[in-house]
């Protein structure tokens, strides 16, 4: 693996030099796009607006329009904004990690210690594991000023990008139920349901199985040249409070037979 960031955790007045990579990979299948006339496969240039010519990448600079203006920025201009933060990843206190909610969770990321870092990453990771609690930190990456969590996770620290609390849309335009203050009989089965289904979780029992059944799909469709038959879809319908009720009685009593 190739690191994408090279910095140091800050934790209290000990610096760790640390190795970013990412800690996941897509397992969709790597499609391409064709000319529907031809199949000959479409490429993506970077042209210039006004002349209507590529540009080489290296000839393409970042910037901002600010009073119907350009300002173009530079690597010195980004790092001048906030030196730091560019360099380090500053553990701002701990906290539980029950009480982040998982909306706000991002992106993993692996951290390698350097060299030199070794003894205290090691420390660091042991004292996270034996407490129980993750780090805050803030940090710029790729430009972008960042959110995060460090926590152990079976013998590697992850930095774990959690989302800015202005990130999180407000649900005020969505059209909700209201949130009932009595019980009905419906909720009280909807519950006994939930508390029968209740398993402990176990993340290899599940698979990406839509890309398996893609594959198995684009096979088919190469011997024969033709695409398989689909299934049909089960579309479920409105509803009456008494279909609800047998539905969800019949819910339970199915996982008590199985």
């Amino acid at each position: 693996m190739k690191p994408i960031w090279t910095g140091s955790i800050s934790f209290g007045l000990v610096n760790i030099p640390v190795k970013v990579f990412s800690a996941v990979e897509d397992s969709s299948l790597d499609m391409d796009m064709l000319d529907s006339r031809d199949h000959s496969n479409i490429k993506f240039k970077r042209v210039n607006e006004t002349t209507g010519k590529e540009v080489a990448y290296e000839n393409i600079v970042r910037a901002y329009k600010l009073n119907d203006k350009y300002v173009v920025l530079d690597k010195e201009d980004f790092e001048s904004a906030d030196a730091e933060k560019t360099k380090t990843i500053d553990i701002l206190h701990f906290v539980e990690e029950s009480d982040i909610d998982s909306i706000y969770f991002e992106q993993p990321y692996y951290l390698e210690p350097q060299k030199e870092g070794t003894k205290a990453y090691g420390i660091l990771r042991e004292a996270l594991a034996e407490t129980g609690k993750v780090g805050v930190t803030s940090f710029v990456m790729r430009n972008r000023e960042g959110l995060a969590i460090l926590k152990p996770y079976k013998n590697v620290i992850v930095l774990n990008r959690i989302r800015f609390e202005q990130e999180i849309r407000a649900t005020t335009d969505l059209k909700l139920p209201a949130v009932s203050k009595t019980k009905s009989k419906e909720q009280s089965i909807a519950n006994q349901l939930i508390n029968q289904q209740t398993e402990k979780f176990d993340i290899s029992a599940y698979k990406d199985t839509y890309s398996a059944k893609l594959m198995k799909t684009i096979k088919q469709k190469a011997k024969s040249g033709k695409s398989p038959k689909q299934a049909p879809m089960k579309v479920v319908h409105k509803q009456s409070a008494d279909d609800l009720m047998s539905m969800l009685k019949a819910s339970l009593n199915k996982k008590k037979t199985a």
